[in-house]
């Protein structure tokens, strides 16, 4: 009796190593040819893409702060692949629509020339290529480089230019307003602010845009770090609105104190000196922001 049982396990055992290999071999192998195709297929579609959006990370200093985003991005997926790794992986074909809708978009900004829809287009094919292969429980764990990816595309032109000449004015009124309160003799003209000894012009690099993006992506990150809640994380994004205007507001005006004083302290290192200055104290009230919404709402709710 007990020599059959031995024989049967010992059958046993020896069908499941005669089968099992041949399955996991194969798998691999499909897997890595499949993900080469894949990077082989993106990479002939968005190679000239990717060269001119890198090319205006380099050059355009409204778009600089693009240069950190992907390798932050793939940084905290990294550190999230233990989470990623641990979701189950299911092939579901309702990310093709993703994708689809991913080479939709870059057709139509091919078509129209459009920029935006090109570059935002990668992430859409990202996402589809992650809910497909993956599906949606790795997929929800990899949302937040996603999004975060979506912000190393540049705003396009036509909202640029619509957002940046209103910012300009409300600079220079509020800007002027602070300067007459604290006793700067000042009058302003539109984007210009007339001072007793030299003239100020709001450019569209002083809109705030600038600052306003690169702050988007600090609130994203902190909001990530820091805050439990979505409704929080939401609320910090959108906080990021008003500290660019307010620190942009605070640059200004406060160049116009001191050029009204010395008119080259608003040029040249001083100028560039104080745009760093006031950034670093937006980054710093994005973090008041965030221990505060920490504190008040997500230790309540």
């Amino acid at each position: 009796m007990t020599n059959e049982i031995g024989a049967a396990t010992a059958e046993m055992e020896t069908t499941q190593l005669i089968e099992t290999p041949p399955q996991v071999q194969g798998g691999g192998t499909v897997f890595w040819l499949q993900s080469l195709l894949v990077v082989g297929l993106i990479l002939t579609l968005y190679a000239h893409v990717f060269a001119e959006l890198a090319s205006d990370w380099w050059s355009d200093p409204n778009a600089s702060h693009g240069l950190l985003v992907p390798p932050l991005a793939a940084y905290i997926a990294w550190k999230r692949r233990r989470l990623t790794l641990a979701a189950p992986a299911e092939l579901d074909l309702r990310g093709l629509f993703w994708i689809a809708g991913g080479c939709l978009v870059l057709l139509t900004g091919k078509l129209g020339a459009e920029y935006f829809l090109t570059r935002i287009s990668i992430v859409i094919i990202f996402t589809g290529l992650v809910y497909t292969f993956w599906g949606k429980h790795r997929l929800r764990t990899l949302a937040f480089p996603l999004l975060l990816l979506a912000t190393m595309v540049p705003l396009p032109v036509i909202v640029f230019n619509a957002l940046a000449q209103p910012l300009q004015l409300f600079a220079s009124q509020a800007s002027t307003r602070i300067a007459q309160l604290l006793g700067t003799s000042v009058y302003q003209d539109g984007n210009i602010i007339q001072l007793a000894s030299t003239t100020l012009g709001v450019e569209e690099a002083c809109s705030g845009l600038r600052s306003l993006a690169a702050l988007i992506v600090m609130a994203l990150l902190v909001g990530f770090l820091q805050c439990t809640r979505p409704v929080t994380r939401v609320i910090l994004l959108a906080a990021s609105l008003p500290i660019a205007v307010l620190v942009n507001v605070i640059r200004v005006s406060g160049t116009a104190i001191m050029a009204d004083h010395d008119p080259e302290l608003a040029m040249g290192f001083y100028h560039t000196f104080s745009g760093w200055l006031v950034f670093l104290l937006g980054i710093l009230f994005v973090l008041g922001a965030s221990r505060l919404l920490h504190a008040s709402v997500d230790r309540k709710i």
